[in-house]
Order: C-alpha cells, then sequence, then structure tokens
C-alpha cells in the first residue's frame, strides 16, 4: 500500500499516473488523502482509495496510513501560519501515524541547502529542513527530495510576460543555480516509490539538467516565446510589503524573505550535479510545452 497526500497539487497529479502505470502489476494498492475527491479526475477515483480530509488532521492520518507499506509527503503552502508551524506544526500528527502503524518507508518533498553555512537562516527552507528531520526521527526510512526552486513558479509571471515582457524576483541577474520542472520530482518519487529497497534516511538531489540564472531564463524565453523577455530585479523590501498587502502572515513572509536572500548568497550551489541527481526537463523545453500556452492564453 502506497499512500500519496497532496495528490492534486502541482507535483502530486503528476505522480499518480506514475503510480497507476506501474504499481497494480506490482501487486501495490494505492491510497491518496485529499480535501475535495471531486478534483480528482474520474479515471483516478476509480482506481484508487480515496481518505478525504487533511493530511494535517491526526484522525485523517491515522485512517490513511493504516497498513501502509510507503508514504508519499507533500505539505502544502500555508502562508497563514508561521514557517515553523506550516511544515512542523502541519507534520507532527503524521510522526505520530508514521511510528504508531509502522509504516516503512516515506518519501517526502523538501529543499536544497543541507549542510551549507546558510541552513541555519534560510526562511522556508530552513523550516523544510527540521520537517525532514522530524520525519526521519520516527525511525522510518526516509528519502527527502531536495529541490531547488520549480520551473512552474514562471507561470505566476505569465500575464506580466504577456502584457509587459518582463519577470521578477530578488535574486542578481547573473546568479546561476539550479532549476527543475515539477513532472521530474514525480518521476524521481515514483521511483522511490515503486523501489523500497533503500533504508535508512538521506537527501536526494533532484537538480534539473543545468543551471541557469534570471539572465539565462530571459533569453531563452524570448527564443522560445518569440517575444522580448527580461528580468527585472525586485527589491526584498518591495517583496515583504507586497506579500503582507495581500494579507500574509508577517512571520511566513519574513521566512519567504529569508529564503530568497539564501538563494542570492548560494543557498542552492551545494549540491553536485551527477548522472543521479540530474533530471532530463529543460528549461527551453518547458518553456515550449508549458509556459508559451500559459502565455498565449
Amino acid at each position: 500500500m502506497i499512500v500519496i497526500t497532496a495528490p492534486t497539487g502541482n507535483i502530486g497529479r503528476r505522480l499518480l499516473p506514475l503510480l497507476l502505470d506501474s504499481a497494480p502489476a506490482r501487486g501495490e494498492e494505492l491510497r491518496v488523502v485529499v480535501r475535495d475527491p471531486a478534483r480528482l479526475p474520474g479515471t483516478v477515483r476509480d482506481r484508487v482509495e480515496v481518505i478525504t480530509g487533511s493530511h494535517g488532521d491526526a484522525e485523517v492520518v491515522d485512517r490513511a496510513f493504516e497498513g501502509a507499506d510507503a508514504v508519499f509527503w507533500l505539505v502544502p503552502p500555508d502562508s497563514s501560519r508561521t514557517p515553523y508551524d506550516a511544515y512542523s506544526g502541519f507534520t507532527l500528527p503524521a510522526t505520530k501515524a508514521l511510528a504508531a502503524h509502522r509504516v516503512g518507508h516515506v518519501v517526502g518533498v523538501s529543499a536544497l541547502g543541507r549542510g551549507t553555512p546558510l541552513a541555519d537562516r534560510a526562511g522556508l527552507v530552513t523550516a523544510s529542513l527540521a520537517m525532514d528531520d522530524l520525519i526521519a526521527g520516527t525511525g522510518v526510512a526516509h528519502r527527502a527530495l531536495a529541490c531547488p526552486s520549480f520551473f512552474e513558479n514562471l507561470l505566476e509571471e505569465a500575464d506580466a510576460i504577456r502584457e509587459r515582457g518582463v519577470f521578477t524576483d530578488t535574486v542578481a541577474a547573473g546568479r546561476k543555480a539550479p532549476l527543475v520542472a515539477v513532472a521530474d520530482i514525480a518521476a524521481v518519487a515514483a521511483r522511490l516509490l515503486l523501489d523500497r529497497s533503500w533504508t535508512g534516511t538521506d537527501s536526494v538531489p533532484v537538480l534539473g539538467p543545468e543551471d541557469l540564472s534570471p539572465d539565462d531564463l530571459a533569453r531563452v524565453m524570448s527564443e522560445r516565446l518569440g517575444r522580448p523577455v527580461r528580468y527585472a530585479r525586485q527589491t526584498l523590501d518591495d517583496l515583504r510589503a507586497t506579500l503582507v498587502g495581500h494579507g500574509l502572515d508577517e512571520a511566513f513572509v519574513q521566512g519567504v524573505a529569508d529564503m530568497k536572500r539564501a538563494k542570492d548568497e548560494g543557498l542552492d550551489a551545494g549540491a553536485v550535479r551527477t548522472p543521479d541527481t540530474a533530471t532530463p526537463t529543460t528549461f527551453a523545453r518547458w518553456c515550449a510545452e508549458t509556459l508559451d500556452p500559459a502565455v498565449r492564453s
């Protein structure tokens, strides 16, 4: 039995089809935890067991983890809470259920930065790493998918790219860093969930095929979208003011700002890209397949 949390999110909705293609042939059953089952495609609802509710709720995870051999764990973003509460606070009921039901393996979505000098002052990333430690402390075999920023973050900039030919971030224009497509994260998660020969606890970097700077992104977008696109750097103060203005918790906003500052100082540069940590989707391909339709619509 494999349990998938957040099955309708960016990663989960790509992970589910991969597991559905392979798990039944291996004798694996699938169970999902979802707040709104109606968001699951009908073809999926017919092939999985559905537990309705939040996986931050003790009663829900107690039911979901009964008889489970493996869990895919992803904390949904919650900007109404402090970073620690958003990650460890949300995860604490699950750790008790993992131990109570003696779940063997957990694959979780986390962040790069562990072991770097910036790890303890990186806002949301620091909170994510503390969550990993909480899960590992249950005694399960645990793999934390250590991810950089996602290509998909740029979908939030689709309107600005379409209307003004600009996208923003807070890092230096020339700062190169790994970036990854969420489909590639899902593929790594599926592999680990289906082949559970691994033991112990570890991080698994998921690094994309190359490091890219905002200037590199602008160049590729201009080429692939057939329109000029430029990068405009935003200050951390402006970012904070914007997020607070949208009603986000001030401590959470500070966590975002601290994460952005750490990334600009090289937080994501600590992992080495190898054949095992690289993933295949290029930014150019992602632009053509995902960003271009979003900008055109």
